[in-house]
């Protein structure tokens, strides 16, 4: 069974750098073909892909955040992380970290991390 966590600070300030962490358990982030991807889902509002970091290492970004995008990873924790720079309160959401097998889609999803922007 493979569980996913995110961790990281639940408040940010506009301007500085949004970065969270999912620790992966019960599976390998280097294992053929999955994507690890971000998602986020602002209050009222529905879920938004952010972009995902793949087996091999390569990076995948939406078009729309790519700009402030950053996805790596840390393969001896099997861990992968977000960073995503200039936030503003547009960027207040639930961040999830989920395991995604494409074409089939995400089959495991972490619990989600509420991450507020605010001064």
């Amino acid at each position: 069974q493979v569980q996913l966590q995110e961790s990281g600070p639940g408040l940010v300030k506009p301007s500085q750098t949004l970065s969270l962490t999912c620790t992966v358990s019960g599976g390998s982030i280097t294992t053929n073909y999955y994507f690890w991807s971000w998602i986020r889902q602002p209050p009222g509002k529905g879920l938004e892909w952010m972009g995902a970091i793949v087996y091999s290492g390569s990076t995948v970004y939406s078009p729309s955040l790519k700009s402030r995008t950053s996805i790596s990873r840390d393969t001896s924790k099997n861990h992968f992380t977000l960073q995503l720079s200039s936030v503003t309160p547009e960027d207040t959401a639930v961040y999830y970290c989920a395991r995604e097998l494409r074409p089939y889609g995400i089959d495991y999803w972490g619990q989600g991390t509420q991450v507020t922007v605010s001064s």
